[in-house]
């Protein structure tokens, strides 16, 4: 049975402590760069789609328990914004400071860890919770709630792998001393509470985050990258060199995969497992990729999403629209601790105690997403590339309120010598288009973007784009053909605008003040993030 409101239980029985001992454990795992990649999703995308080339054990074992959700999406797809969003529980937009890359967490949000450490919980993570790097004035309190004293070698593994294999360790072994530091993280959190206390916990690898060895996730992994030939997106080349580095980037995820497993198993040797809510997804698309990281395209806000656990009715595949703020009511509500009013996203928990599959809530019919900066100098004048959209079952409007502007960055350096091996080339190409992280992929598309094949690949990519895009998914799926002006979606793009821009409003995006000065303006981002460090 899902907890219930236990606050008359403590006005007439008792202290915060005891009221907390009776509420369920959270453990959130939380995957930078990893979009909605994960083998569950296969059988629900058809055959013939690159989620039949990896293999999630143990996410796949959460689905079959809880509730799986084939329609999850970010709030914005940068780092930064979308935690600012999913712990504040809004729209990115409302974050304030929080709402770009590299700047400091607003100080007047709340933050759902905190407010359950307020209310008796032990609160913790590991590896990365917000923002770039440690957290600076955080979410989660900064050093005193960090547990990564055995190590970070899950946000590197390929790394620590491969060098350990140098040393003489078989693969397995390499691998099982990875997971050695991941479990002892996560003990040392437990060790750090107070008996009965119920805990918090936010394991968050940037594992799935570039760079990666070349070839790694053949070599460590398994996975053939042979395999996807045929079957990847019409938005990415379908060579040797692209097909590899989607080969390796599904690796990573496969090592967090496992080191979700080694977290799930501590929870059962402890016995909290059954008493425990379990939140498994990843902060938006895949790094280094067309269509992916700070793309409003499904290939870069669109997420893994799987909730098991105590009072959560499970074995059901769900179709709702959900975003990822809406975690933060959920787990408030989970520890019995009341939603601030300014947690403007609905929890998930009608959803998660229905008997229902497929379609649930019938007002979960769209997801919002945006975005204002990632890097800081991807374009003149540190400019951002404001976008907003409306996703639906049906279609995908997106506001490019810049059009004139460059969206991943302007395209300088780019006739730079390229060098053959791979590496120099991701380094060549880490200047240039810098919203979109470097990579292989990146740098082979930026080598060939003069070849008459490949030029329409990178142009979609990089170039710049109409005010408005529409697409039909039931005709696009992924996301290609941009219908806007087409006279026979003049009322569909009417009806999408008008609904996008009523969302805007309503919840008052400072994008629409004063012709958006408040995003605008670089140097109030670079003066909080600058402050936050001297914290």
């Amino acid at each position: 049975m899902r907890p219930l409101n236990k606050i008359l239980t403590v006005l007439l029985f008792g202290t915060v402590s005891s009221f907390a001992a009776e509420r369920p454990n959270m453990v959130f795992f939380f995957a930078d760069d990893w979009g909605r990649h994960a083998s569950a999703y296969a059988a629900l995308d058809g055959p013939g789609t690159v989620n039949d080339c990896i293999q999630t054990p143990h996410f796949d074992q959460l689905a079959r328990e809880g509730v799986l959700f084939n329609n999850a999406y970010v709030s914005a797809p940068s780092c930064t914004p979308c935690r600012s969003a999913l712990l504040a529980g809004q729209h990115f937009w409302r974050t304030g400071t929080g709402a770009v890359l590299t700047s400091a967490w607003d100080d007047s949000l709340p933050a759902y860890p905190l407010l359950l450490e307020e209310s008796g919980y032990h609160i913790g993570f590991a590896n990365k919770v917000w923002g770039p790097g440690v957290p600076m004035n955080a979410p989660y309190g900064g050093a005193r709630n960090q547990y990564n004293k055995a190590g970070k070698s899950i946000c590197h593994i390929s790394y620590t792998v491969a060098g350990s294999m140098k040393k003489g360790k078989t693969l397995e072994e390499a691998k099982e001393e990875v997971m050695v530091t991941v479990r002892r993280n996560f003990r040392d959190f437990l060790a750090a509470r107070e008996e009965g206390e119920p805990f918090c916990f936010w394991f968050g690898p940037t594992t799935t985050h570039r760079k990666w060895v070349r070839g790694s996730g053949q070599a460590q992994w398994g996975t053939d990258s042979d395999d996807l030939k045929g079957k990847m997106p019409p938005f990415l080349p379908d060579v040797h060199e692209v097909r590899e580095d989607l080969n390796d980037y599904f690796g990573q995820a496969m090592a967090f995969d496992m080191a979700v497993g080694t977290l799930v198993a501590e929870l059962k040797r402890i016995g909290e497992y059954d008493n425990t809510l379990i939140a498994v997804s990843g902060d938006h698309g895949a790094p280094g990729f067309p269509h992916g990281k700070c793309n409003l395209y499904d290939f870069g806000s669109r997420v893994p999403l799987v909730l098991s656990g105590p009072g959560v009715k499970g074995g059901r595949v769900v179709e709702d629209f959900v975003s990822l703020p809406d975690l933060a009511p959920t787990f408030l509500e989970t520890g019995s601790v009341d939603v601030p009013e300014s947690m403007t996203a609905k929890s998930l928990w009608p959803v998660l105690e229905s008997d229902a599959a497929g379609w649930v809530d019938p007002t979960r019919t769209q997801a919002y997403i945006g975005r204002e900066r990632h890097v800081p100098s991807a374009r003149a004048g540190n400019l951002p590339y404001p976008q907003r959209a409306i996703r639906t079952k049906d279609y995908l409007l997106i506001i490019n309120f810049k059009p004139e502007r460059y969206p991943l960055g302007d395209p300088y350096k780019l006739d730079t010598p390229q060098e053959p091996d791979a590496d120099a080339m991701m380094a060549n190409t880490k200047a240039t288009l810098p919203d979109e992280d470097a990579g292989p992929t990146k740098a082979w598309l930026v080598s060939n973007r003069n070849h008459p094949e490949w030029r329409p690949y990178f142009d979609r990519a990089y170039g710049k784009r109409p005010r408005l895009e529409l697409y039909n998914l039931k005709k696009d799926p992924h996301q290609i053909n941009n219908v806007a002006l087409q006279p026979e979606c003049r009322e569909v793009v009417a009806r999408l605008e008008k609904k996008l821009m009523t969302e805007l409003e309503t919840s008052r995006d400072p994008r629409l003040i004063d012709g958006g000065r408040y995003f605008e303006e670089q140097e109030k981002f670079s003066a909080a993030y600058k402050n936050a460090q001297k914290k």
